[in-house]
């Protein structure tokens, strides 16, 4: 990532974003891009299987499972609680299948599997490539991990004529199972699919046993809109919210009695539900090991917030209906609070109120979402943290168009407000 974003110019914070999204294809990648960031920030790398010893002030990060990190400042003693921001790093994809390579009329092709709740639609007649993380053994015969990226355009997934399908347009339902396999290239020059791995590999291997690969379109991240109004991306939701509040971190002057603590986790978009989730111990583990016992977790859990960063969905002019006439959220209008009465969000009065006075602080405008009274409501890593910390918590999230869509857009002054807003959180 080569652009430092410039706070007086929500543009450069836009442009750093995209950087972060392009080097960033699968949650494996995420973490090690914002684990460089903040190497290069000055804070220390920990090791969840070694003993910690902390430095009064010093300023540390770990990682679990290569997928999910989470980084702190650390004054000595968390007495007064921790202001605490939380995001994901994974986002709705297509992953290859364990068995993958088929071959139909010709064509090499790989089996897909769909990954949280991705709009379908999107990902054909796009240039796609793979990437993730591959485990095997070395040609010494020990085990070994390493995350590759093809990093160019290798495969697709073509439409089908309009001629062969007259009334696509009106309705056009998709087979997983059928229409998503990858066009991975001609029969003729056909090879095992491992061995293209091994080929990326910089370990010396001599098997792929297994592997953990997501596809993704290759086309960069952009600025556009007439004046520079938008971000179009990959993976907004919810890169966005990881670097951003990565760089807040980063940026804030944390009070020298105060902890300042970012997590991000994988596994968001089905369910938290892993060793490495929002729902599992990670998290967790990291305050036991920063509290000298149970009695004082929980009192310093009373002492803390948590802002829970997911992305929101701002207002589409072309489908206003969908949204409730009075908590449409606008691009470029600033961070959303996000609320449903049944506990979907974790936010309540009082750590709205507490977010919104940040906000004032900041000199940021600051909106809310509630969701149609007839419709569904997502959810987030919020009420799931909140449930097993015991935690006061809020739900924001930046407003974007086309959530889980293979190219999604959000605001350019949106990245600088969020930023804004939860620099001066971690910093009051």
């Amino acid at each position: 990532m080569k652009t430092e974003p410039n706070t007086s110019d929500p543009v450069a914070m836009a442009r750093a974003l995209g950087e972060f999204i392009d080097a960033s294809p699968t949650p494996f990648h995420a973490t090690r891009t914002l684990s460089k960031l903040l190497i290069d920030a000055g804070f220390e790398r920990l090791d969840e299987n070694e003993r910690w010893a902390l430095k009064d002030d010093g300023k540390y990060f770990v990682t679990r499972n290569d997928s999910s990190i989470l980084a702190f400042t650390h004054p000595g003693q968390v007495a007064n609680g921790i202001r605490m921001s939380g995001a994901h790093t994974d986002s709705p994809c297509l992953k290859i299948k364990p068995n993958a390579s088929l071959t139909r009329h010709n064509v090499w092709q790989l089996g897909v599997e769909v990954y949280g709740g991705a709009l379908l639609h999107p990902w054909f007649d796009r240039d796609l490539s793979i990437a993730g993380r591959v485990s095997g053994t070395l040609r010494s015969g020990e085990p070994f991990s390493e995350l590759i990226d093809f990093k160019r355009p290798i495969a697709r997934i073509p439409s089908l004529a309009i001629h062969l399908a007259r009334e696509v347009n009106n309705s056009n339902p998709i087979n997983a199972q059928k229409h998503l396999p990858l066009m991975l290239g001609d029969i003729n020059n056909k090879s095992s699919f491992e061995a293209l791995l091994i080929e990326l590999c910089e370990a010396d291997a001599e098997a792929i046993l297994e592997y953990e690969l997501s596809c993704y379109d290759t086309q960069a991240s952009t600025i556009t809109g007439l004046n520079k109004e938008w971000i179009s991306a990959s993976r907004l939701d919810n890169l966005l919210s990881c670097f951003i509040a990565a760089r807040a971190l980063i940026d804030a002057t944390v009070k020298p009695n105060q902890t300042a603590l970012f997590v991000a986790t994988d596994h968001e978009e089905i369910g938290s539900a892993s060793t490495c989730g929002a729902q599992g111990p990670f998290l967790k583990s990291v305050l036991e090991r920063l509290t000298p016992d149970a009695q004082a977790l929980t009192q310093c859990m009373q002492r803390s917030l948590l802002v829970s960063c997911d992305n929101a969905h701002a207002i589409h002019p072309n489908y206003a209906d969908k949204h409730d006439e009075q908590h449409g959220p606008k691009i470029n209008q600033g961070p959303v609070i996000k609320i449903n009465t049944n506990q979907r969000y974790a936010t309540n009065s009082e750590s709205s109120t507490a977010f919104q006075m940040v906000c004032k602080a900041a000199n940021v405008p600051v909106q809310k979402f509630v969701v149609r009274s007839d419709m569904g409501c997502g959810s987030t890593i919020g009420p799931i943290m909140a449930t097993e910390l015991g935690i006061p918590t809020l739900d924001i999230g930046a407003p974007q168009w086309a959530m889980h869509s293979i190219r999604e857009t959000a605001g350019t002054k949106d990245c600088e407000y969020l930023h804004q807003a939860l620099t001066t959180f971690y910093s009051q």
